[in-house]
């Protein structure tokens, strides 16, 4: 590969310069401030970004959210401590899902086959009722079924079917999830 070569193509972050710099030096760290517990002024500050959160969101501290305008949350949802939400392109969660704490989503990366190392981007989707547990890594174009669980350190780059508890890295199928 060639990264003296290596463009963003067609990319964008999605929005204005002034506002990427505003989010930058005030939004993000006072999002994922560690004295600053209460998830009600995160979540003011990711709507007033372009977040769409819904009601009884929990945030915990050191949460990191790469583009706020590129975030959709649904109801009771809790977001747990040094959380990283890496959206190149959208994330949606969707409502009664809990992303425990460390977890990772990444919705973009690199063509390892592509002489300049292009960045491939693709959303990020988890269904309502999920769990994606701590220390967990989601990848780009993964879609969590509803009810699925990815356990303790799991790692996908793959869509996890509904229901469906999985672990290890890659993650696997354990076993049928019981409610």
């Amino acid at each position: 590969m060639r990264l003296d070569s290596y463009t963003l193509g067609t990319y964008t972050p999605g929005a204005s310069l002034w506002k990427q710099v505003l989010w930058y030096f005030l939004g993000s760290p006072l999002v994922k401030n560690r004295w600053l517990t209460a998830s009600s002024l995160k979540i003011w500050l990711l709507r007033s970004f372009g977040a769409q959160i819904g009601q009884n969101v929990r945030i915990k501290p050191g949460v990191r959210i790469k583009f706020p305008w590129r975030l959709t949350v649904g109801d009771h949802v809790w977001i747990g401590e040094d959380a990283w939400i890496d959206n190149l392109a959208s994330v949606t969660i969707e409502s009664h899902v809990c992303i425990s704490q460390g977890v990772y989503l990444c919705t973009g990366n690199h063509d390892w086959s592509h002489p300049d190392f292009k960045l491939i981007t693709a959303p990020i989707h988890i269904q309502e009722s999920s769990w994606i547990a701590a220390k967990s890594v989601v990848g780009p174009g993964v879609i969590v079924g509803k009810g699925a669980v990815l356990a303790l350190g799991g790692v996908t780059g793959r869509s996890l079917e509904a229901m469906t508890i999985y672990a290890g890295n890659p993650a696997q199928p354990i076993k049928q999830r019981q409610i």
